[in-house]
């Protein structure tokens, strides 16, 4: 049985239902206090219905905004008032109050069995959370048409995706939230076989999305922390990824594998070749899709491996960048559009890079925007793939010590790349020392002179970017 609203707020529905719920009657049924015999007084007084139970779904604004042909009116039409206002007064006063149809049992059984107020502490903080989850979406969509790039008050939506295995370490607890409206893989991750993933996992994966979406051909890269130790691009994923392993088949063991293209039985034959040559182990394994010949021989690889897919990747629109601080974050516009940057770059030296060299270089660069800060990398000298990866490090010398010992002989003839500029000219001498046969760096420092001379002593090419790429 139910009674319509109007015949208790003695008004009719109005204003194409703008008009509802809003009004003395309503609100004061849901807010006046039960506990206080002033109010009871008053609300017999005034004729005041007792309301002690509000399940209310309000408009769906999330819906309507993911639509692309949505107008600006339909989307302001959806920002609902009254059922959020219904809402906040029924948990501040603390009644029961529905915002997610799954608790309606929970409920109905409670009161059932008159063992009221059990239920409404929960209920009242999925309410707050779900108001402020709801208006922040529209916030977000008021931002999205305003010119000012940082709003002086910002909330972020978050909606529970997944509970982790664990966080950083086995002792901490972690869950993955995602925005809504926002095409990312994480949306369709699923597990195919193996392991759960901890935070350190999902992290892995998302630096390995980061660093393969950026090329249309077959992409590969093996993650170790958040970093890339290398990556590799092919004909074919299987091309990919065996170049990938085979640049540091070290760091490789215990690493996790991230490819952009559907991983099929021939990449599946690496991932087996790399364990039967090496007893080399790999984590976790992260692809759009797999074959189910390809799942199946995985699965006798190893017991434990992880195993997941993510769909298509979708193009990356998101234009933000967030990171972490005590107590907030810092919001950033992410490094986009690497591609155009290219036109910029400027051949500092006498000697030109080859037609090969340059194409190296390129590839090399978009590699480096999702390596760890400082980056030296050694670009093999015609494949396209990392041979050494000098990456985390104080010093860019550092780095380029590292990336180098690790390119070994595959360093005659090889690009160096570096991230930012070269403070002095010992990174050229080094690579010089090694046999690098050009260098492109972002330029910018006071000794940039001292580099290009030293690249012109060894009869080199140098090219300066004059944009940095950092990744922290």
């Amino acid at each position: 049985p139910y009674t319509p609203i109007q015949k208790i707020t003695g008004n009719p529905e109005s204003f194409d239902g703008r008009m509802k719920t809003i009004s003395f009657q309503i609100e004061s049924a849901l807010l006046y206090d039960r506990r206080k015999e002033s109010h009871l007084k008053e609300a017999k007084k005034l004729a005041i219905p007792q309301i002690d139970i509000v399940a209310c779904n309000l408009y769906p604004f999330e819906q309507t905004v993911a639509k692309k042909d949505a107008s600006h009116r339909a989307i302001i039409e959806n920002i609902d008032v009254g059922g959020p206002t219904m809402l906040r007064a029924a948990a501040q006063n603390g009644l029961y109050v529905a915002t997610d149809p799954a608790d309606y049992p929970a409920i109905i059984a409670e009161l059932s069995a008159k063992k009221k107020t059990q239920l409404i502490p929960t209920l009242q903080t999925k309410a707050f959370s779900h108001l402020s989850f709801y208006d922040s979406q529209v916030a977000a969509y008021f931002t999205s048409q305003s010119s000012d790039l940082f709003p002086q008050e910002l909330t972020i939506a978050g909606r529970k995706s997944m509970e982790l295995r664990y966080g950083e370490n086995p002792h901490q607890k972690a869950a993955v939230y995602l925005e809504p409206n926002v095409k990312t893989p994480f949306g369709s991750l699923r597990k195919r076989w193996g392991r759960d993933l901890s935070l350190i996992n999902l992290t892995d994966i998302n630096a390995g999305i980061a660093s393969v979406r950026i090329f249309r051909e077959p992409a590969a890269v093996v993650i170790k922390h958040n970093s890339p130790s290398a990556i590799a691009l092919g004909a074919t994923p299987h091309q990919a990824l065996s170049r990938a392993i085979d640049a540091d088949p070290e760091s490789a063991f215990g690493g996790i594998i991230v490819l952009n293209k559907p991983m099929d039985i021939k990449a599946a034959r690496v991932i087996g070749a790399f364990k039967d040559a090496r007893r080399g182990n790999i984590d976790i394994i992260a692809a759009p899709s797999i074959a189910q010949d390809a799942l199946a021989f995985l699965q006798s690889v190893r017991k434990t491996m992880g195993i997941y897919t993510f769909g298509l990747l979708p193009k990356l629109e998101d234009p933000w960048n967030i990171k972490s601080i005590d107590g907030g974050f810092v919001l950033q516009t992410a490094d986009l559009h690497i591609d155009a940057s290219f036109s910029e770059w400027k051949i500092v030296t006498k000697k030109k890079p080859t037609t090969i060299q340059l194409r190296q270089m390129r590839i090399g660069w978009k590699f480096a925007t999702k390596i760890r800060s400082n980056t030296i990398l050694i670009i093999d000298k015609s494949l396209p793939m990392t041979r050494g990866i000098g990456s985390g490090q104080t010093s860019r010398v550092r780095s380029a010590r590292i990336a180098l010992e690790q390119a070994g002989n595959h360093a005659k003839g090889a690009i160096l790349v570096s991230d930012s500029f070269f403070p002095f000219p010992d990174n050229v001498d080094l690579a010089v020392k090694h046999g690098i046969a050009a260098i492109v760096q972002q330029g910018g420092s006071v000794n940039d002179q001292q580099s290009i001379d030293a690249a012109d002593r060894a009869g080199i090419p140098m090219v300066c970017t004059g944009r940095r790429a950092f990744w922290h």
